[in-house]
């Protein structure tokens, strides 16, 4: 079994030997631990995030078996936390997590493990740099695989992750990775390599049984909350200021999210970058099937048409389908712009048939409302319906007291 690191109270010391005795939990690695008074709650990461804890840990390595944080202590990520087959994080509300600068340093939630990270309105779990000049890409992120379907393999199969080359996928629509509820994640999204890279969530492969409630990926380096397959509902989901795409979703996604509001900062790529199926790898799926996911009441904020930067607030495109209701796009050169192909890539095709498009929305200096470079004829009120209703997401009242702007 691997050893797992934290650090613990002088105090605690003997109590630990005498447990680590009589049951079949980890080995445990004790060192001396000196409190730190100096630690603040304003969630600004790298030292002045603290509220008042009385203590530091360092966290990491691997667990076979339960663990429950402490809102008491600040826990310091050292290296990955990853979380093994029938093992559950518990994480309760108000807990700070600081990482460590690297990409090899994430947390995980593996196949058959859960997360129980239940985070409230007015104290919200935060996971963050431990730079005291935090900066987009210094840590991972959180990373959750489950036994969902995902089409980049055929039938119940697997496939690894980017990072961690961590297992995800199968055949349980219903699979249950746990519950996480007003959760931020800060200054994620560190590359390991030129094609691996972290986001502030990974969704790989998450089944429909998970809940995930009130999440926002905050400066991340890469994609803010990318969905790898699977079947999960995702509801309240703000993404700030994230350098690449702010959502992603790829290998058949076919869930839902309901109230989301991206907003740009000087550097970025796409709001919403989607793909039907990972063309790194193909559509493997047997029968095959493609993403298609239902959005409801979506906000994308960027910097004004004819910003100097990518100019798409959604691209479209490997076949993605997808049903969009209650939209708000402002700021833009291009609304949606559908890319595709006659061939293995028939985005257009969802859209002749009923299965790719926006019902209700309203463009805010935007200049072109749709592109269509999918080879497929169509025009847009083949695509668009309901041009001028939109409101998008009520992102003032349900993102009040957790987020950061």
């Amino acid at each position: 079994m691997k050893t797992n690191y934290f650090l613990l109270t002088l105090a605690a010391v003997a109590m630990l030997f005498a447990s680590c005795e009589a049951d079949d939990t980890a080995d445990i690695t004790i060192n001396d631990n000196s409190v730190d008074n100096s630690i603040d709650n304003s969630g600004n990461g790298g030292g002045s995030t603290g509220g008042g804890q009385s203590s530091t840990e360092n966290l990491g390595g691997e667990f076979n078996e339960d663990l429950t944080l402490s809102a008491d202590i600040l826990y310091i990520l050292t290296e990955a936390l990853i979380m093994n087959d029938g093992s559950t994080l518990n994480i309760p509300a108000g807990t700070e997590i600081r990482a460590n600068s690297g990409s090899d340093i994430y947390l995980a939630i593996t196949q058959g493990a859960k997360i129980n990270a239940a985070g409230g309105p007015n104290n919200p779990i935060i996971m963050t740099s431990n730079d005291p000049t935090p900066n987009a890409g210094d840590w991972g992120g959180l990373i959750v695989l489950g036994r969902a379907p995902i089409n980049s393999v055929a039938g119940a199969g697997t496939s690894t992750s980017e990072i961690g080359n961590l297992p995800y996928g199968g055949g349980d629509v219903n699979d249950n990775s746990g519950v996480i509820r007003y959760v931020r994640v800060e200054y994620s999204g560190g590359a390991a390599s030129g094609s691996s890279e972290n986001n502030g969530f990974s969704f790989y492969g998450v089944g429909a049984g998970t809940s995930i409630n009130y999440i926002q990926a905050f400066e991340g380096a890469d994609d803010g909350v990318e969905f790898f397959g699977g079947t999960v509902n995702a509801n309240f989901i703000v993404v700030t200021n994230c350098q690449d795409d702010s959502v992603d979703w790829t290998e058949g996604f076919n869930g839902t999210l309901t109230d989301v509001y991206i907003k740009h900062g000087n550097v970025h790529d796409k709001g919403i970058e989607a793909d039907g199926f990972n063309t790194d790898i193909g559509n493997n799926s047997s029968p095959q099937f493609f993403s298609k996911p239902n959005v409801t009441n979506l906000t994308i904020v960027g910097l004004g048409s004819g910003a100097p930067s990518t100019p798409e607030a959604i691209r479209l495109r490997a076949g993605t389908q997808g049903i969009f209701t209650n939209v708000s796009l402002q700021g833009f050169d291009e609304g949606f712009d559908l890319d595709g192909n006659m061939g293995d890539s028939p985005t257009g095709q969802g859209v002749l048939e009923g299965n790719l498009s926006v019902t209700d929305v309203l463009f805010t200096d935007v200049t072109t409302k749709l592109k269509n470079d999918t080879e497929f004829v169509f025009g847009e009120e083949d695509f668009i319906a309901g041009d001028g209703n939109g409101t998008g997401t009520n992102f003032s009242v349900w993102a009040s007291g957790w987020t950061r702007n």
